[in-house]
């Protein structure tokens, strides 16, 4: 039921609930995003600094469709300027995860060094188990499409274009029920994954 429909009849008028709950949609998304602003802190920080420069870190908060799992994942990306990247998944809300929740599933340094250097590293080795995509967030992007990727620190410049080759794409490597949305295959020859469907990583080729 959307706000506003509530039947006047019964002597209740809706308006008078549409600013608290505005309210609160507004601090819940207050402190999702003082979530996301303290994870990428964390994470830059956990990272060597001697392979820290021009790291992007990206986190998102995604639905997780296995009723197994927590409701609503955090996945933080770890992108490096050599085209190295991995991912994690937590599983609870970015308001929620603390410090020592974040370093416990964070990647050894011999693997950052790894995804530093451009090289495939695993983690941590698991299972790779068929996951049901039915009901899960709908893509921006088929495959096929078009695109553009983030592939480097520079705003302007760190950008490639490719086209989609996989929706929901994963290495064994990953932790349990973390999912790329994306492979993607960039003109240079390249194979790399979005680890979220936002504009900041993947865009649509003008």
């Amino acid at each position: 039921q959307s706000w506003g429909t509530r039947d006047s009849r019964k002597g209740t008028n809706p308006a008078m609930f549409l600013p608290q709950n505005n309210a609160d949609l507004r601090a819940a998304e207050q402190a999702r995003r003082e979530g996301y602003t303290r994870i990428e802190a964390w994470a830059t920080e956990a990272i060597p600094a001697e392979i820290r420069r021009g790291v992007t870190i990206t986190v998102q908060e995604v639905q997780c469709g296995d009723p197994e799992c927590a409701p609503i994942d955090t996945a933080v990306a770890i992108m490096f300027p050599s085209g190295g990247r991995g991912m994690m998944g937590i599983p609870m809300e970015a308001k929620d995860v603390s410090k020592e929740v974040l370093l416990d599933a964070f990647p050894t340094n011999q693997v950052l060094s790894a995804w530093a250097r451009g090289e495939d590293a695993e983690w941590p080795p698991m299972d790779d188990d068929d996951q049901d995509f039915s009901q899960g967030p709908r893509l921006r992007f088929e495959v096929g499409q078009r695109v553009v990727c983030r592939v480097g620190p520079d705003p302007v410049t760190g950008w490639a274009p490719g086209r989609v080759v996989q929706l929901w794409y994963r290495e064994p490597a990953w932790p349990a029920n973390s999912w790329a949305p994306y492979k993607i295959e960039l003109d240079d020859g390249r194979n790399i994954f979005a680890p979220g469907d936002v504009d900041q990583i993947i865009r649509e080729a003008n």
